[in-house]
């Protein structure tokens, strides 16, 4: 009952329809908490999560948790220029296969996040999130995503966008 509410923006059984939303379905119950409690407590930076998450308790959230864990990740179908996620693919592999491997669908270590068919405006907004310090980095990432954008520039991060899109 507590999922239904974000079938509205997520889609139903969290797969996301729309672009600029998230597929919930698949994602680390861990992850989910941790982005849920950092809107709802103000830590994270949202346009409108910020808002809806101070309405759920640790319980509630950890229900929703478990529900999206549950189901299947469901990738987005969308277009991208294939020239450009070649070139992504050899990004990925030099700078994040190793915490999102198999091409981004697999998570390593502590890492929680899908991006092999995720969202592509989605996933270009929150990469903007995080270079305009609006959203905090594991060091990890922070190290890589810094070296990449200083070696590779904007194009880098497009290619790449390409490359998770391409991931159907």
């Amino acid at each position: 009952l507590l999922a239904e509410t974000c079938a509205g923006c997520h889609g139903t059984d969290g797969a996301s329809v729309g672009p600029a939303t998230p597929t919930l379905a698949g994602l680390h119950g861990e992850y989910f908490v941790e982005v849920m409690k950092g809107y709802r407590d103000g830590k994270a930076f949202g346009t409108i999560m910020n808002r809806i998450a101070k309405g759920y308790s640790d319980e509630e959230i950890s229900q929703m948790a478990s529900f999206f864990t549950a189901k299947k990740f469901v990738p987005a179908k969308q277009a991208f220029d294939q020239k450009l996620a070649d070139a992504g693919a050899k990004y990925h592999d030099k700078w994040c296969e190793k915490c999102h491997s198999e091409g981004g669908k697999i998570l390593a270590d502590e890492e929680y996040y899908i991006m092999a068919g995720q969202w592509t405006p989605y996933l270009k907004y929150t990469l903007l999130d995080f270079k305009e310090g609006r959203r905090e980095m594991p060091k990890k990432m922070k190290e890589k995503f810094d070296a990449m954008v200083k070696k590779e520039g904007d194009k880098g991060l497009e290619a790449l966008l390409a490359y998770y899109a391409s991931q159907q």
